[in-house]
């Protein structure tokens, strides 16, 4: 028998575990005796929850709260991004360290799930601040985290140089250089060529693909985009190179249209020169809640979890939606969309181009041998289009959607080898 779930994992409400599980209960009955051991998914090996103290330029002491989730290592160490965020929750990490380990298995990189997070804003804090919660919150990981263990990655609001603090801190720890304990880390320490792009041109390629079945043609095509750091500006301007037109775009500051396309190469220039994208001069600002009704043949959400509800599904007008944030969209806004006939293809699949070159840099760190940007993203595409072909079979042969196809796929690679391995004792 199954007995009730732990109370910490069902008291954190619907939110995005809740998100989450739901996705599981819908997969289980396509899992045949590997349902079985379906309860693994639903609980997460280990969760670490810590204390950031940290000394303010003003001379106080100032107390963040952290996490660091482990969802499941069955296929291999965990993997999985940090992000600083004032609104991160434990719901989320947990779901996000879900979502991992489900995307790790659909592409087929041997990782398993993880997730951390600090609740912060990020824009507050001085650089200098930003150094010591980075270092104090990973002495606090040292326990979990390692090459062999789990390797962190950028997410919302870190970059390669958090990154690199964070590999500096574990590696004092360890009285030695581990290059390989941390991901999307700068070149000058072992990073990897093509790391900084890899999320969005993923999903480019899983867009172009898509449209090829599909039948939509990318030339010409209207592209709205939620969501412009670093995963929604890359799509964006691969989209803009293969001819297609990114008529919307939207982030905090605001949402902006051109019918004709916006010309892309300058709104990156503008935005990164810190200037706020709605007022972007060469496109009419409309409202944020306008941006849903936008008509497009591409909607790629690249923002945060649960941007596409029952509330708004209804209004979306787009043959393809690529989800290239993570659980942008609940499963009753799925519903709505495979109704409509609209093609959802799942952030498990959309957005895996991050950890897949995350996987190249470290399989790169531990051999000490780099390779060059061509190669890089000759080999993404190659995984990227197999695993698209894989989920878009599966998804064929059980007559479901991609989500479910990928989940299908993904729980039975990583329910196999649970089995294969075993309990102990």
């Amino acid at each position: 028998m199954n007995y009730p779930l732990p109370s910490y994992l069902s008291n954190t409400g619907a939110g995005p575990w809740g998100v989450y599980l739901e996705q599981i209960e819908r997969v289980t009955p396509y899992l045949g005796e590997l349902a079985y051991w379906v309860e693994t998914l639903k609980c997460p090996k280990r969760i670490l929850i810590v204390d950031v103290p940290v000394h303010m330029d003003d001379g106080t002491v100032s107390h963040f709260e952290g996490y660091r989730v482990h969802h499941n290592t069955s296929r291999g160490p965990g993997k999985g991004g940090i992000r600083f965020h004032q609104n991160v929750t434990l719901s989320e990490v947990m779901a996000l360290s879900g979502w991992m380990t489900i995307k790790n298995a659909a592409v087929g990189v041997p990782f398993g799930g993880a997730k951390g997070g600090v609740r912060v804003d990020p824009r507050k804090l001085s650089r200098g601040e930003l150094e010591r919660l980075t270092r104090r919150y990973t002495s606090e990981l040292n326990v979990l985290i390692g090459p062999d263990k789990d390797i962190p990655a950028p997410d919302v609001n870190t970059n390669e140089q958090i990154m690199a603090w964070m590999m500096d801190t574990y590696s004092i720890n360890q009285g030695r250089t581990a290059t390989g304990v941390v991901t999307g880390k700068p070149l000058s320490l072992g990073g990897s060529l093509g790391r900084k792009d890899a999320t969005g041109r993923g999903v480019f390629v899983i867009g172009v693909a898509t449209a090829a079945d599909a039948g939509v043609p990318i030339v010409g095509a209207r592209v709205a985009i939620q969501g412009f750091g670093n995963v929604g500006s890359t799509a964006a301007r691969c989209f803009h190179e293969a001819g297609a037109h990114v008529i919307a775009v939207q982030d905090v500051s605001g949402t902006i249209i051109h019918p004709k396309g916006l010309d892309i190469p300058a709104l990156r220039t503008w935005v990164e020169a810190g200037r706020p994208l709605v007022e972007f001069p060469e496109a009419e600002a409309i409202p944020d809640d306008a941006f849903w009704d936008v008509e497009s043949e591409f909607l790629v959400p690249s923002a945060l979890e649960e941007q596409i509800t029952k509330d708004n599904a209804h209004r979306i007008r787009t043959r393809i939606v690529l989800e290239g944030a993570n659980g942008p969209t609940t499963p009753e806004a799925d519903d709505i969309l495979a109704e409509r006939g609209i093609q959802v293809v799942p952030d498990v699949l959309a957005n895996a181009g991050g950890v897949t070159v995350s996987y190249f840099e470290w399989v790169q760190d531990f051999s000490s041998f780099f390779w060059s940007e061509d190669e890089i993203n000759a080999r993404l595409d190659r995984i990227m289009q197999e695993a698209y072909q894989h989920i878009r079979d599966t998804a064929r042969a059980r007559k479901v959607t991609l989500r479910t196809g990928a989940f299908i796929l993904a729980c039975e690679r990583i329910l196999k080898a649970r089995e294969m391995r075993g309990l102990y004792p």
